[in-house]
Protein backbone atom coordinates (compact mmCIF):
# COMPACT_ATOMS: atom_id res chain seq x y z
CA UNK A 1 0.00 0.00 0.00
CA UNK A 2 2.73 2.28 0.48
CA UNK A 3 4.10 2.34 -2.83
CA UNK A 4 1.35 3.69 -4.15
CA UNK A 5 0.67 6.43 -1.03
CA UNK A 6 2.08 9.43 -3.86
CA UNK A 7 -0.07 8.14 -6.79
CA UNK A 8 -3.09 8.34 -5.39
CA UNK A 9 -2.87 12.44 -4.27
CA UNK A 10 -1.30 12.76 -7.50
CA UNK A 11 -3.79 11.54 -9.46
CA UNK A 12 -6.46 13.20 -7.65
CA UNK A 13 -4.84 16.94 -8.18
CA UNK A 14 -3.88 15.85 -12.15
CA UNK A 15 -8.16 15.25 -12.12
CA UNK A 16 -8.88 17.94 -10.59
CA UNK A 17 -7.01 19.87 -12.38
CA UNK A 18 -8.51 18.80 -15.62
CA UNK A 19 -12.13 19.60 -13.99
CA UNK A 20 -10.93 23.11 -13.58
CA UNK A 21 -9.79 23.21 -17.24
CA UNK A 22 -12.78 21.85 -18.92
CA UNK A 23 -14.96 24.51 -16.56
CA UNK A 24 -12.71 27.35 -17.62
CA UNK A 25 -12.97 26.29 -21.28
CA UNK A 26 -16.84 25.90 -20.91
CA UNK A 27 -16.97 29.40 -19.22
CA UNK A 28 -15.16 30.91 -21.99
CA UNK A 29 -17.47 29.05 -24.88
CA UNK A 30 -20.58 30.58 -23.17
CA UNK A 31 -19.25 34.13 -23.58
CA UNK A 32 -18.17 33.60 -27.06
CA UNK A 33 -21.58 32.56 -27.45
CA UNK A 34 -23.68 35.00 -25.54
CA UNK A 35 -21.32 38.04 -27.54
CA UNK A 36 -23.40 39.52 -29.97
CA UNK A 37 -22.11 40.20 -33.30
CA UNK A 38 -21.22 43.89 -34.11
CA UNK A 39 -24.57 46.02 -35.19
CA UNK A 40 -24.08 47.16 -38.88
CA UNK A 41 -22.54 50.44 -38.93
CA UNK A 42 -20.86 50.08 -35.74
CA UNK A 43 -17.23 49.44 -34.75
CA UNK A 44 -16.39 47.11 -31.56
CA UNK A 45 -14.13 48.15 -28.58
CA UNK A 46 -13.32 45.73 -26.33
CA UNK A 47 -11.77 46.77 -23.12
CA UNK A 48 -10.01 44.53 -20.82
CA UNK A 49 -7.90 44.09 -17.52
CA UNK A 50 -6.09 41.34 -16.70
CA UNK A 51 -3.94 40.88 -13.44
CA UNK A 52 -1.36 43.29 -12.78
CA UNK A 53 1.59 42.62 -11.35
CA UNK A 54 1.82 43.09 -7.05
CA UNK A 55 2.12 46.72 -7.55
CA UNK A 56 0.65 48.20 -4.44
CA UNK A 57 -2.71 48.19 -3.48
CA UNK A 58 -4.84 48.48 -6.71
CA UNK A 59 -6.36 44.71 -6.74
CA UNK A 60 -9.50 45.79 -6.02
CA UNK A 61 -9.87 48.96 -7.54
CA UNK A 62 -12.62 49.04 -10.72
CA UNK A 63 -11.11 52.32 -12.43
CA UNK A 64 -13.80 53.97 -14.58
CA UNK A 65 -13.02 54.26 -18.34
CA UNK A 66 -13.87 57.25 -19.75
CA UNK A 67 -15.00 58.08 -24.11
CA UNK A 68 -14.83 61.43 -24.80
CA UNK A 69 -14.74 62.60 -21.44
CA UNK A 70 -18.33 60.62 -20.60
CA UNK A 71 -18.01 57.58 -18.56
CA UNK A 72 -18.73 54.08 -19.65
CA UNK A 73 -18.24 51.22 -17.54
CA UNK A 74 -15.74 50.45 -14.51
CA UNK A 75 -13.33 47.73 -14.85
CA UNK A 76 -12.28 45.22 -11.98
CA UNK A 77 -9.35 43.29 -12.47
CA UNK A 78 -9.57 39.97 -14.52
CA UNK A 79 -12.49 41.42 -15.99
CA UNK A 80 -13.34 42.26 -19.64
CA UNK A 81 -16.61 44.24 -21.49
CA UNK A 82 -17.14 45.76 -24.94
CA UNK A 83 -18.86 48.87 -26.44
CA UNK A 84 -20.03 49.38 -29.93
CA UNK A 85 -19.43 52.95 -30.93
CA UNK A 86 -20.50 54.85 -34.38
CA UNK A 87 -17.36 55.41 -36.21
CA UNK A 88 -15.54 58.77 -35.18
CA UNK A 89 -12.83 59.70 -33.34
CA UNK A 90 -12.58 59.15 -29.47
CA UNK A 91 -10.65 60.02 -26.84
CA UNK A 92 -10.14 56.85 -23.99
CA UNK A 93 -9.15 57.96 -20.34
CA UNK A 94 -9.55 55.95 -17.24
CA UNK A 95 -9.71 57.31 -13.62
CA UNK A 96 -6.53 57.79 -11.91
CA UNK A 97 -5.53 56.37 -9.05
CA UNK A 98 -2.93 58.11 -7.91
CA UNK A 99 -1.36 61.28 -9.68
CA UNK A 100 -3.73 62.33 -13.21
CA UNK A 101 -1.83 61.48 -16.16
CA UNK A 102 -2.24 63.54 -19.37
CA UNK A 103 -2.22 60.15 -20.55
CA UNK A 104 -4.92 59.01 -23.27
CA UNK A 105 -5.35 56.45 -26.00
CA UNK A 106 -7.38 58.14 -29.38
CA UNK A 107 -8.80 56.53 -31.75
CA UNK A 108 -10.31 56.85 -35.08
CA UNK A 109 -13.14 53.91 -34.93
CA UNK A 110 -14.48 52.48 -38.96
CA UNK A 111 -17.43 50.42 -38.89
CA UNK A 112 -17.58 46.85 -38.30
CA UNK A 113 -13.80 46.94 -36.75
CA UNK A 114 -12.84 45.59 -33.28
CA UNK A 115 -10.10 47.19 -31.40
CA UNK A 116 -8.69 46.04 -27.75
CA UNK A 117 -7.73 48.57 -25.20
CA UNK A 118 -6.20 47.84 -22.03
CA UNK A 119 -6.34 49.11 -18.50
CA UNK A 120 -2.77 48.50 -16.82
CA UNK A 121 -1.46 50.29 -13.86
CA UNK A 122 1.81 52.27 -14.65
CA UNK A 123 4.03 54.26 -13.06
CA UNK A 124 2.99 57.86 -13.44
CA UNK A 125 7.17 59.15 -14.39
CA UNK A 126 6.84 56.88 -17.71
CA UNK A 127 3.62 58.74 -18.52
CA UNK A 128 4.56 62.06 -18.24
CA UNK A 129 4.11 63.48 -15.25
CA UNK A 130 6.81 64.92 -13.42
CA UNK A 131 7.98 64.32 -10.08
CA UNK A 132 6.39 67.33 -7.92
CA UNK A 133 9.79 67.79 -5.94
CA UNK A 134 8.96 64.52 -3.80
CA UNK A 135 11.67 61.69 -4.48
CA UNK A 136 8.75 59.77 -6.17
CA UNK A 137 5.80 60.34 -8.00
CA UNK A 138 2.86 57.64 -7.43
CA UNK A 139 1.41 55.04 -9.97
CA UNK A 140 -1.54 55.56 -11.94
CA UNK A 141 -4.03 53.68 -14.18
CA UNK A 142 -3.34 53.92 -17.89
CA UNK A 143 -5.08 52.53 -20.84
CA UNK A 144 -3.72 51.40 -24.12
CA UNK A 145 -4.05 49.49 -27.09
CA UNK A 146 -3.71 45.95 -27.49
CA UNK A 147 -2.90 43.53 -30.51
CA UNK A 148 -5.42 41.09 -31.39
CA UNK A 149 -3.34 38.13 -31.14
CA UNK A 150 -2.69 39.34 -27.53
CA UNK A 151 -6.00 40.05 -27.15
CA UNK A 152 -7.43 37.10 -28.02
CA UNK A 153 -5.29 34.42 -26.11
CA UNK A 154 -6.57 37.05 -22.66
CA UNK A 155 -10.27 37.19 -23.80
CA UNK A 156 -11.24 33.40 -22.70
CA UNK A 157 -9.05 34.04 -19.33
CA UNK A 158 -11.34 37.17 -18.50
CA UNK A 159 -14.40 37.56 -16.68
CA UNK A 160 -17.34 38.88 -19.33
CA UNK A 161 -19.14 41.94 -17.95
CA UNK A 162 -21.12 41.74 -21.10
CA UNK A 163 -22.09 45.04 -22.98
CA UNK A 164 -21.89 48.34 -21.74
Amino acid sequence: MRKYGLAVPLLFGLCLFALAESAAQEMAADAAAQTPAIRPGMARIWFLRAQDSPRGNVQAAAPVIFANDAPIGNLPINSKFFRDFAPGTYRFTVQAYGLPTPQATTLQLAPGTETYLQVQWAASWQQGYPEAGWGFAPNTFIITTMSPQVAQAYLPTLAYLGPR
